[in-house]
């Protein structure tokens, strides 16, 4: 399984950007699908969450200004930030818990980061 985050870039105080994750591979199905984000000598943070059934939940720093959301057709997800603020800059990270076709076992998976920053 592999997840494949794109989507960030260099952005103005106040404007928006979506983030992407495409996971491929021996998916057969993923119970909960996330974002978080690391600043340069921080600890990883949660940003938000999404599970299979829909349900969300979002940092207190974002809530309201970012959504996430699932193409459950496709197994992408996306993070839809707006409103950014200059403490939005980090790298991002997508995460997911797949449950493998191969097993049936549910393992944890990280995509690659993407960088966000937030600069006039």
């Amino acid at each position: 399984v592999q997840l494949q985050a794109s989507g960030g870039g260099l952005v103005q105080p106040g404007g928006s950007l979506r983030l992407s994750c495409a996971a491929s591979g021996n998916i057969r199905a993923i119970n909960l699908m996330g974002w978080y984000r690391q600043l340069l000598g921080k600890k990883r943070e949660l940003v938000a969450h999404i599970l299979s059934g829909g349900s969300t939940e979002y940092a207190d720093s974002v809530q309201g200004r970012f959504t996430i959301s699932r193409d459950y057709a496709g197994n992408t997800f996306y993070l839809q930030m707006s409103s950014l603020k200059p403490e939005d800059t980090a790298v991002y990270y997508c995460y997911a818990e797949v449950k493998e076709a191969t097993d049936w076992h549910t393992r944890p998976y990280w995509g690659q980061g993407t960088l966000v920053t937030v600069s006039s």
